[in-house]
């Protein structure tokens, strides 16, 4: 791949991250020297109407000329493109690169004038926590409740089935504040809790109410002790909220249930065809009907929810839990049922309030397939990028199906190891438990499919750029969580998770650690993944894995460009990425193999380019050599693999 003209919405081209609406900025556009590019205009579209602006050379940096154009904010997102006209004639440069044909206007680059997200953000390094697989605190040993199955720490987690959400493991807050050292000593600054309110499941996503902490976790002294061990460190906490549906059990539910006149029958959806047996009729989330689904249609339920001066959303922003933030349960489906389209409505609404009551709170979106229609509209600040990145590093790093292995005695399905062994070991990639295919998290039938590195570049960049470069950076890439097959499981070995985490690490985005994956834990899928962390057998952890993850999250934390960088691809082949993280404060280059292949030669880049106090060239991080151009300019990168590797230009 050669270097082509490149735009980002990074500050290297974009110098004015937080436009107002009205104002003009600068935007820039990088086109290589001897490219065929004689005259570039920036086409826009404000209040829907195409305009043409002539952009004129701005500088030469030897490589590179830079060409700036002004662009005016006209509508609260603005779309803008550059028409590159050469000898041969004219091409679009948009959001999803260079093309020779018309293009449509929604892959256009996007300046947003909505309030930008809370600054925090972009330099997050988040740890999910499943509250009971964590950590039993001393004071734990609570009554186990009716529902549950008690479990001791080492029972093995059922994969699926009835028993799944009854296993019983007694974690809790305490628990978690007692191990932050742990979280310290990897190299995060934010915690997200998956649910901690009151219901009748492990995962609490059936929530009983949401006025206090479930007394099984402490309650809501011990969410303040948390609060405040993680403030004390300057880190931040973030919550789990249901915006879809509560539990069956949730108070506002059984009033509903009990009495047709109840004021809260109207926060639900009643008498629909999904009952049956006798069963009053109501909308469940996926037809679950322990999980009734809520009618934002409601004005009582916005209130309650989000704007009462006590709403659930406000109340645990507020001292003296003081979250940071929420991370919206089933965001996709919030507010959407056949006719029902509040779903955009919502997500403003719930970020009004959030701003309102902390300036700097977070509202990040679970979204399991296409986002890209539901952020940029002044709701989402972000979304769980399964699809856009989570997925195609799965796909790419799965290892080869394994050999059909000998019949053995049979165990509970779903049942498997607690953790992996050593470096290198746990069950083969793409299969999970019985050998079966690791499910997808997006549904499709026949589990991760294996593809080649042109496929998931691909796809990244399908889903990147129908989105503000504000929404992807402000994005959770993730390589797994609570609901998915954890990263070892799906790529088979250390080396390549390795791997894996080093895109996690230095893509842009947030990045999230699911407990446990820095061990090398395994699960096949989400409820198998839901791995109790094996503290009292540290013999049992990778630590091969977690020096990784913390050499990596430290680079990132220690690197401006891998935070604020922009992204330019400049190789791909079938087993190799490589990719520049630019910055005004430097540059680096990243090379991920999943396999040994040709060395990679490059020419033309930025090399020695911005404020680095380091030798140009110098490895960062895998310890290949460092980078040496020949004469012409030319550089090689190793052909080994898989590696992980990074060196500052």
């Amino acid at each position: 791949m050669s270097l082509l003209p490149h735009h980002d919405g990074s500050a290297l081209y974009v110098p004015e991250q937080e436009p107002a609406l009205g104002q003009r900025v600068p935007v820039f556009v990088r086109v290589p020297e001897g490219a065929d590019v004689r005259q570039v205009h920036v086409r826009t579209t404000g209040d829907g109407e195409p305009r043409f602006v002539e952009a004129t050379v701005d500088r030469r940096d030897g490589h590179d000329v830079w060409w700036r154009a002004d662009v005016e904010v006209r509508n609260p997102v603005s779309n803008y493109r550059f028409m590159l006209t050469g000898t041969t004639g004219y091409r679009w440069l948009n959001a999803a690169g260079q093309v020779d044909h018309d293009v449509p206007d929604h892959g256009d680059f996007k300046l947003v004038s909505h309030a930008p997200p809370p600054a925090w953000a972009r330099d997050a390094v988040i740890y999910q926590i499943f509250p009971d697989r964590f950590a039993r605190s001393a004071a734990a040993g609570r009554t186990p409740p009716d529902w549950a199955i008690p479990c001791d720490w080492d029972t093995p987690v059922i994969g699926r089935g009835p028993e799944t959400p009854r296993q019983f493991y007694g974690g809790d807050l305490d628990g978690i504040t007692e191990r932050l050292d742990h979280l310290d000593r990897l190299g995060v600054n934010t915690v997200y809790l998956t649910p901690i309110f009151p219901a009748r499941s492990n995962h609490r996503y059936d929530a009983a109410g949401f006025d206090t902490v479930d007394p099984l976790l402490g309650g809501d002294a011990a969410l303040v002790r948390l609060a405040d061990a993680v403030r004390a460190r300057g880190w931040r906490l973030l919550g789990d909220i249901t915006s879809n549906h509560t539990g069956d059990a949730h108070e506002w539910f059984t009033r509903a249930l009990a009495d047709v006149d109840a004021p809260e029958r109207e926060l639900y959806y009643f008498d629909v065809a999904s009952g049956g047996g006798g069963e009053p009729a109501y909308e469940s989330w996926n037809g679950v009907r322990s999980l009734p689904k809520l009618n934002w249609g409601s004005a009582e339920l916005r209130r309650r929810f989000a704007t009462a001066p006590d709403s659930l959303l406000r109340r645990w922003l507020q001292p003296p839990y003081g979250l940071a933030g929420w991370r919206v349960d089933v965001a996709n489906m919030t507010g959407r049922r056949g006719a029902d389209a509040y779903t955009h409505e919502v997500a403003r609404l719930l970020r009004e309030v959030v701003a309102q009551t902390r300036a700097d709170g977070l509202l990040l979106a679970e979204h399991g397939h296409d986002h890209t229609g539901d952020l940029d509209s002044d709701g989402w600040h972000g979304t769980m990028n399964y699809v856009g990145f989570t997925d195609p590093v799965w796909s790419w790093l799965r290892h080869e199906d394994p050999a059909p292995r000998p019949a053995g005695p049979p165990h509970p399905a779903g049942a498997g190891p607690a953790v992996s062994g050593p470096a290198g070991a746990g069950p083969a990639g793409g299969r999970g438990q019985d050998g079966e295919p690791v499910p997808n998290f997006l549904g499709t039938p026949g589990g991760v499919r294996r593809r080649d590195a042109h496929a998931v570049l691909a796809t990244m960049n399908s889903f990147r750029s129908l989105i503000s470069w504000r929404s992807y950076t402000h994005s959770w890439q993730l390589l797994g969580s609570h609901d998915s097959a954890r990263i070892r499981t799906v790529v088979g070995d250390a080396a390549r998770q390795e791997v894996a985490v080093g895109l996690l690490a230095t893509m842009p985005g947030t990045p999230v650690v699911f407990a446990g994956d820095e061990l090398g834990l395994t699960g096949g899928n989400g409820e198998a993944s839901r791995t109790p962390m094996p503290w009292h057998r540290p013999q049992s952890w990778d630590v091969g894995t977690f020096a990784a993850y913390r050499a990596l999250l430290a680079l990132r934390r220690d690197t401006p460009a891998l935070r604020h960088g922009g992204l330019r691809w400049v190789h791909v082949d079938a087993d190799t990425l490589v990719f520049l993280r630019e910055a005004t404060t430097g540059t680096v280059l990243v090379l991920a193999r999943r396999a040994a292949g040709p060395p990679v030669r490059l020419t033309g880049l930025p090399y020695g380019d911005g404020a680095v106090p380091r030798p140009a060239g110098e490895n960062a991080y895998g310890g290949a050599p460092a980078l040496r151009p020949t004469a012409d300019g030319r550089i090689t990168l190793p052909g080994d693999g898989p590696t992980f590797q990074v060196w500052h230009l």
